[in-house]
């Protein structure tokens, strides 16, 4: 289990959506000297600290993305079901890429500019590590097979 490569494609995949989901993936400063409107995956944080619950589902698409990717890990015997659970996971950070910016776009305040921080980069390196970790799982599925065949 440890010693494939696709093993730390999903350990790592993991670890990048877990580190996303508890950082600010953006920020709104104003034109004026008001103060900054923090975006996060699970709330919207006003300057005047109170906070927006409204983007909850940004945090529960990375949170079973996230849950998935380490599940993943455990069902090295079924390399099928692996493959089906990656390209769930690539939806899921797909989707929450879409998500982050309908959210941008709605919430944008009037005067304000959006900034988005390197931790908004971290799903998109995550869809990378688990397209890898899919084509390792596929590729080991075709020599299992062409065993099978060899027998």
């Amino acid at each position: 289990m440890i010693q494939r490569i696709q093993t730390l494609f999903l350990l790592l995949a993991a670890v990048a959506l877990a580190v996303c989901m508890m950082q600010p993936i953006g920020t709104w400063q104003p034109d004026a000297l008001e103060g900054n409107t923090d975006l996060f995956n699970l709330c919207i944080l006003a300057p005047d600290g109170s906070r927006s619950f409204n983007t909850w589902p940004l945090f529960a698409l990375l949170l079973l993305a996230c849950t998935i990717s380490v599940v993943n890990i455990f069902l090295f015997k079924n390399r099928k079901l692996q493959m089906k659970l990656c390209s769930t996971s690539i939806l899921l950070c797909v989707l929450w890429m879409i998500g982050v910016a309908v959210i941008c776009y709605l919430n944008e305040p009037d005067g304000f500019k959006f900034y988005p921080s390197f931790f908004l980069a971290l799903p998109v390196i995550a869809v990378i590590l688990l397209f890898m970790a899919r084509a390792r799982i596929k590729h080991d599925e075709k020599l299992v097979r062409a065993a099978d065949r060899i027998r």
